[in-house]
């Protein structure tokens, strides 16, 4: 899969669907497959269209919903389902005032020379959003593409929805997110150096870097850790900010202990699978009371993913 910027012409025709595709969740899959069985039918390459930064978090940071998945954690899911290009334009205050024909104009038509398009149902584009399904049949007609939205995909009677699963994960309904997004929820990095305290009390952890300050779940878990040689591993993470060792002003860390493995894996690029929450964080007085309830959360790990197998 290629994967381009900005507003150059690319030369080349595309099969083209739009959208943030945040965890691309069971909704956006049905697209994908749709935009890939046109792609194929008419000889094009698929692409999607994406944004850097999210728009809602260009214009109200602080009021941004938790994002989901990474631009790069993203990218590594469009590659695996067969997607050839993602194409990502850089939301600014530029970008953000373009009106609805230009957007059509500029992105669709000049750089991605779309011959089909297709969107959600709810999708609106250009200043101020105001453009809607019918101006995209209307100016496709002029640039030579066809326009196509695609009704919502449910799960269960529910929308599956980046909201709902965001929902699920704060609400920490692993197993709801999972039938959501059509796999466990998961977090991709590269394991890094961190203050090496998991070692010094007896429970060693990978530390995986996170791309975004405010994760979307919090708690301690029952994972499986890919990306290394071999099966997945067991273990119990703990995502947030350690409230008994760090002050309440700490970034969120991503701890994973793996059970029965001692090998060096610093640098090495992961996946964590989040499959159950055990709890919440807690502070607790002292370090001792601290270990004994990590030694409860390696067992309880230990039973849930023994009962999955």
């Amino acid at each position: 899969m290629r994967i381009t910027h900005g507003l150059r012409p690319l030369g080349t025709p595309h099969a083209v669907t739009i959208g943030n595709f945040d965890g691309l969740h069971l909704g956006h899959q049905a697209m994908l497959a749709r935009l890939m069985d046109v792609a194929r039918a008419r000889g094009l390459p698929s692409c999607v269209l994406s944004f850097e930064p999210h728009p809602r978090e260009f214009f109200a940071p602080e009021q941004a919903p938790a994002r989901l998945s990474s631009l790069r954690e993203k990218a590594e899911y469009l590659r695996q389902l067969g997607i050839d290009r993602l194409h990502v334009c850089r939301f600014d205050r530029a970008f953000a005032a373009l009106s609805a024909e230009a957007f059509i104009d500029q992105v669709l038509g000049a750089t991605l020379q779309a011959r089909y398009v297709l969107v959600g149902d709810d999708f609106r584009y250009g200043a101020r959003r105001a453009g809607d399904f019918a101006l995209l049949q209307e100016k496709g007609r002029l640039l030579g593409f066809d326009a196509e939205h695609l009704p919502t995909v449910e799960v269960d009677g529910e929308r599956s929805s980046s909201t709902a699963v965001r929902a699920a994960l704060a609400a920490g309904d692993l197993e709801h997110a999972a039938r959501l997004l059509g796999r466990p929820y998961s977090i991709s990095g590269r394991v890094v150096h961190g203050d090496k305290l998991g070692r010094d009390i007896g429970f060693p952890t990978a530390n995986i870097q996170l791309k975004h300050n405010r994760p979307p779940l919090l708690g301690i878990f029952a994972v499986e850790l890919c990306g290394l040689d071999g099966a997945p591993l067991p273990g119990v993470a703990s995502l947030g900010k350690r409230p008994t060792v760090k002050g309440s002003d700490a970034l969120p860390v991503l701890e994973v202990h793996l059970f029965d493995f001692q090998a060096e894996i610093y640098g090495r690029r992961v996946r964590v699978d989040f499959l159950h929450k055990l709890r919440d964080e807690e502070k607790y007085p002292d370090l001792d009371t601290l270990v004994a309830q990590i030694r409860r959360d390696v067992d309880n790990a230990r039973q849930f993913l023994a009962k999955i197998k």
